[in-house]
């Protein structure tokens, strides 16, 4: 079988840990999963470099929901979240900035990059709503990213298919293609035949079991949100040796 890596998009250190126990490469470490994924608090990332012995740890440096297109002070957030992800020892860091005409906002990220230098650096899926991918996928080449996380501009990385096997091709060996959005275990083997991407990135979660007696479904506080489970993680990972 041709190397594969997986990353697992990780929205608490339960589903970081899951992930190691499943055989993923690395985590994507986040809070705010219905927005797309937001910078985790500083006390999961401490507790998940405690316990990720076997598996990378990647923080997303997103200071909010939305769109990608930042104003000043979110900006000084966002490099001082890259500094405390370095210092708390993270991996790698994940971030993505664009102009409000869908562009690769090239000033703010060669700052970002020189905050993140030392760290392995993942574009993430602002990639899939800039105005021209192809040009972009240039930019963060010039940028010196490690690699883009897109679903090829689709709804799913499985509708996103003939994009991601352009990009591929236009990447050639440059940079590193990690799709992501709705890879299963059904379509993962699909997606690395007819792209030829070697790197996937998936939540494999499921229902979390809650202790608590106390609910009320009205209020949307009703139990634990749903988390990375090993069980998936292993069979998403084995759906490409089958």
């Amino acid at each position: 079988m041709q190397e594969f890596k997986f990353e697992v998009c990780a929205n608490s250190v339960e589903s970081c840990l899951a992930a190691q126990e499943g055989g993923a490469s690395r985590v994507e470490l986040c809070a705010g999963i219905p927005e797309g994924g937001t910078t985790p608090p500083y006390g999961d990332i401490v507790t998940a470099r405690k316990y990720l012995t076997k598996t990378k740890l990647h923080v997303i440096i997103r200071p909010r929901g939305g769109d990608f297109l930042y104003n000043d002070l979110e900006k000084e957030i966002m490099l001082q979240d890259v500094e405390n992800a370095k210092h708390l020892g993270a991996d790698g860091v994940v971030f993505g900035c664009l102009t409000a005409d869908g562009q690769v906002d090239m000033p703010f990220m060669q700052q970002l990059m020189k905050a993140a230098d030392g760290l392995s650096v993942t574009f993430h899926r602002a990639f899939d709503v800039c105005k021209e991918p192809k040009v972009a996928l240039e930019q963060i080449i010039e940028l010196g990213c490690d690699r883009i996380l897109t679903s090829g501009q689709g709804e799913t990385a499985e509708i996103g298919i003939p994009l991601l096997k352009e990009l591929q091709q236009q990447a050639a060996g440059r940079i590193i293609l990690l799709a992501g959005c709705g890879v299963k275990e059904h379509n993962i083997a699909r997606i690395a035949r007819e792209t030829g991407i070697r790197e996937f990135h998936f939540s494999a979660r499921e229902a979390a079991d809650s202790g608590s007696f106390i609910r009320d479904e009205r209020l949307g506080m009703g139990g634990k949100p749903d988390q990375t489970t090993a069980r998936r993680v292993a069979e998403t990972i084995h759906s490409l040796s089958v």
